[in-house]
């Protein structure tokens, strides 16, 4: 139930506060894009959903010494998240969850990794707006499997399943 619930929590928050325990404080630009925050399955609805973020280096000063109120106003660290993800920054500053574009959200997450292989799956479950049963142990496979199923039961868009590359 919490992990159908994680993208409206994000969604709602104040403030999300990420924590970049591998970037280093006084950080040039470009820390952030190696990350290893930024290869994470989960850290792509918590970057895109919510609606104020600030990013932290490991001394908890902000990134890039950037002290504004919200770092999703900030150019130089959404152009940073462009780069590294291939998400275009507005789409980074005014995400919609929904099965608009539903192949290219399946591709920025193609790269990704978590630890449970159905999490790769279920993190996407609130970028697209859908609720399913999580079900650990069903493999990556098959929990992919019913998102698609999901995806193309709601849109109608079968070139979902036009893929063309390596997966995580």
């Amino acid at each position: 139930k919490s992990l159908n619930s994680m993208f409206l929590w994000y969604r709602t928050s104040a403030l999300t506060m990420v924590y970049l325990s591998d970037v280093p404080p006084s950080s040039k630009p470009g820390a952030l894009a190696r990350s290893a925050w930024n290869t994470r399955g989960w850290t792509l609805p918590e970057f895109l959903t919510p609606k104020v973020i600030r990013f932290y280096q490991s001394d908890w000063t902000p990134y890039l010494n950037d002290r504004s109120s919200n770092h999703k106003q900030s150019v130089a660290i959404m152009q940073e998240l462009e780069d590294a993800t291939g998400i275009d920054a507005q789409t980074l500053v005014a995400f919609r969850p929904g099965m608009i574009n539903a192949r290219e959200k399946l591709q920025w997450a193609s790269t990704r990794v978590t630890t449970v292989e159905e999490d790769i799956a279920y993190s996407l479950f609130g970028i697209f707006g859908v609720q399913l049963p999580i079900m650990y142990g069903e493999k990556k496979q098959k929990a992919l499997g019913r998102l698609l199923q999901e995806i193309i039961a709601e849109s109608g868009d079968i070139t979902v399943l036009d893929w063309v590359g390596t997966s995580s």
